[in-house]
């Protein structure tokens, strides 16, 4: 998904993100992205345990 990005258009989107959010809500952006992420994957382990049940 993410190849055909060069190093520069990586830096150009981070700075858009940077001005668009300023520098204070940054960490807690990240935070709230990482917190997602976990809940999503628990959810995701959740729904495997349970398909594995079912079939068992």
């Amino acid at each position: 998904m993410f190849k055909n990005f060069n190093g520069w258009e990586i830096v150009i989107v981070l700075v858009i993100v940077l001005l668009l959010f300023g520098a204070r809500k940054l960490p807690d952006l990240a935070r709230s992205i990482g917190a997602s992420a976990k809940e999503f994957r628990k959810g995701l382990d959740e729904g495997v345990e349970d398909d594995e049940e079912t079939k068992s």
